[in-house]
């Protein structure tokens, strides 16, 4: 054997034996139960959770997934202002962010969408009789997808994706899909930081200075976990045409960590039953539309269709989503 190839089946080796890190749900030992301050799975792992509760019985529930490298508390705002809707919100720390166990570490879809579902069924139990909703911001949102898409999907009454998390690989370039296959198995452990991208995610720089000093913000992350991501984001980006439940679809024209080419074919290809899906864009958004300097226009929408889903939204973000939709077709 030459060198070359004793080199060649060296490396082969290696990266088998390197491969990304999930940290899967460990088998069940208990029901889900809800409490004050968590949710407790199946496999006893605490998900911090966090509550926005209007000051009278809410008319509507909604359960808010959050991105990735974030956590709950990312709801604090759009969870006040829901509130002062009538509109009780939730969001929980999903596994391996915020405070959640196994800090940094990629827990994969299925375990992630099985946490989901277990808190539709614990909360949904707690306001009986009130329609239930899932937010989904960025990657929240694609965990929404893939666990709407599945047969045993949670009964809910509709589903709210803000800036879904559907960048394929697909749509990557080729270099890309093969530094990340790379350095995802052969230095799964290897951190990668944000700086230097020049990506602007939201307009409210002082809600991202508060971010950067957060530190259940997660600043450096591993690659298997970006990996992790990407396989969602994989899913994500193929189930829309099996997303039968009414759909509010945002996306803001300023969006930077999203691109545009692959979010108007997953919105393009929601299918129009039980309801035709809305979707809404905004000229001055950016990716963090519930946390943008305009924040209260994308929120005031989600209200509004929540408690009308035929009726036009407040801002027009939809007429201006059917123009931009338009305008694609035609390119």
């Amino acid at each position: 054997m030459t060198i070359r190839r004793a080199a060649v089946l060296m490396i082969g080796l290696s990266l088998a034996a390197c491969t990304p890190t999930v940290k899967l749900a460990g088998p069940p030992v208990t029901s889900p139960a809800l409490a004050d301050d968590a949710i407790v799975t199946a496999d006893e792992m605490r998900l911090p959770l966090r509550a926005w509760t209007p000051s009278s019985e809410p008319w509507a529930v909604v359960i808010a997934l959050h991105g990735f490298n974030d956590y709950g508390f990312a709801f604090d705002e759009p969870g006040k202002a829901l509130a002062e809707h009538g509109i009780a919100v939730y969001a929980y720390d999903q596994r391996g962010f915020g405070a959640a166990p196994n800090r940094g570490y990629w827990a994969g879809e299925t375990t992630m969408s099985a946490d989901l579902s277990a808190a539709v069924r614990l909360i949904g139990a707690r306001h009986p009789g009130k329609p239930l909703y899932l937010l989904g911001e960025s990657m929240g949102g694609a965990v929404v997808m893939v666990t709407m898409a599945r047969p045993d999907a949670p009964p809910v009454a509709g589903i709210i994706l803000s800036a879904p998390a559907v960048w394929g690989r697909d749509s990557m370039g080729f270099l890309q899909r093969g530094a990340l296959w790379f350095t995802s198995h052969a230095m799964p452990w290897l951190t990668l930081t944000g700086r230097g991208l020049n990506i602007m995610p939201s307009d409210n720089i002082e809600m991202l200075r508060r971010l950067s000093a957060d530190p259940l913000i997660i600043k450096e992350t591993r690659v298997d976990a970006i990996h992790g991501l990407c396989d969602l984001m994989d899913h994500a980006a193929e189930v829309g045409p099996l997303l039968h439940v009414p759909t509010l679809a945002l996306y803001g024209d300023k969006d930077e960590v999203v691109p545009a080419e692959p979010t108007f074919r997953v919105f393009k290809a929601l299918p129009k039953d039980p309801v035709p899906p809305v979707r809404a864009f905004y000229p001055n958004g950016y990716h963090m539309l519930l946390r943008d300097l305009q924040a209260k226009v994308v929120l005031d929408d989600i209200a509004s269709w929540i408690r009308n889903r035929q009726a036009p939204l407040p801002s027009e973000a939809d007429r201006h989503a059917l123009d931009r939709l338009a305008e694609a077709a035609k390119d």
